[in-house]
């Protein structure tokens, strides 16, 4: 596949927030040195700072702010002329109040993007949940490029966060129902809004009780067929499988959700429990994407499952990188068949 033009590089680390190291800086550089022209300057600048999706859903202050200054630097290094929309974009920044609220637009391959609102901090209102972590978007990646595994299905997400995993597998994969779950109110209440934001409408019984943000990309909601979206709170060690069943899933998955020894084991006794209560209803498919961050916890998850004869296997990672989140993460997806 040919490498993308530099502008849409840095357009897609911008508009996805990535950190600034990660810019291809050092080409912009060398095309500067050897063209003194200034209209990919303009270029960049269009497609990041000045993109309708930053002016309606912008990367935090001080995000932009840095950027900006990074750019103008890679300017003043060379001998053209001053360019009056770089410093008046950055005029405008600087006038801007800090939020602690940003939002981050991940561009999809099949067109149109994710948009969400994030916190600034990583761990907000005692949770990390309000931030998208790297598994998340490998799931995404692998849902993207196996979409018939969605394709018409009711699908659970366990551990759903700010939910960027499945509006990207609404937007893509044409699931039938989509269930977001998670336990902490603050994270129910941002994910109820970025599903919002993206042009979904929530099944009635899990909007009254959450008040969301309206107004989201209602346009690019037409290019798919809408699935039926539901928040549901779950509570790992109090539901029961009977409860889980009558959700009626054909495939559960979560991402990032094996990082402590108590939620794995809580997350394996619910599987558990679905399993025994099933009787002759088909199980579901089940995926969990993983971050590696320490081996021994991973190792006690595949332990556990063996233990209380879950089987697993290691499926092929997605072959595209689409989402720019860290390559050296080390990312695994389980599939467990109980």
């Amino acid at each position: 596949m040919a490498e993308p033009e530099l502008g849409i590089r840095f357009q897609r680390r911008f508009l996805a927030a990535r950190q600034l190291r990660s810019f291809p800086w050092l080409e912009l550089e060398q095309n500067l040195q050897t063209s003194l022209d200034s209209s990919l300057l303009v270029d960049i600048l269009h497609k990041t700072i000045l993109h309708p999706l930053c002016v309606k859903y912008p990367p935090s202050t001080k995000y932009r702010r840095c950027f900006l200054t990074e750019l103008i630097k890679k300017h003043e290094s060379t001998a053209a002329e001053p360019l009056d929309e770089l410093y008046d974009a950055l005029a405008d920044i600087l006038n801007e109040e800090e939020s602690t609220r940003c939002y981050k637009n991940y561009l999809l391959p099949t067109g149109g993007c994710v948009t969400l609102s994030e916190s600034v901090a990583i761990i907000s209102g005692g949770t990390t949940g309000l931030v998208t972590w790297d598994a998340a978007f490998h799931l995404a990646e692998w849902a993207i490029e196996n979409s018939g595994v969605f394709s018409n299905r009711t699908v659970l997400e366990l551990g759903s966060g700010i939910g960027f995993t499945g509006i990207a597998i609404c937007k893509t994969c044409n699931p039938k129902t989509y269930i977001f779950s998670d336990h902490h109110h603050g994270v129910l209440k941002q994910l109820a809004e970025n599903i919002c934001l993206n042009g979904f409408v929530l099944e009635p019984e899990t909007t009254q009780r959450i008040q969301t943000e309206t107004g989201g990309q209602e346009a690019e909601a037409t290019n798919y067929q809408n699935p039926k979206l539901i928040v549901a709170e779950l509570d790992w060690g109090s539901v029961t499988g009977k409860q889980l069943l009558d959700l009626q899933p054909d495939v559960i998955i979560a991402a990032d959700v094996v990082y402590d020894p108590e939620i794995t084991l809580a997350l394996i006794a619910m599987l558990q429990n679905l399993s025994t209560s099933r009787g002759d209803r088909k199980p579901p498919e089940v995926y969990i994407a993983s971050t590696i961050r320490n081996p021994d916890t991973y190792h006690l998850f595949q332990a556990e499952l063996d233990k209380v004869e879950i089987r697993w296997q290691i499926i092929p990672a997605p072959s595209n990188s689409t989402f720019l989140y860290d390559v050296q993460a080390n990312v695994t997806i389980l599939q467990l068949f109980i």
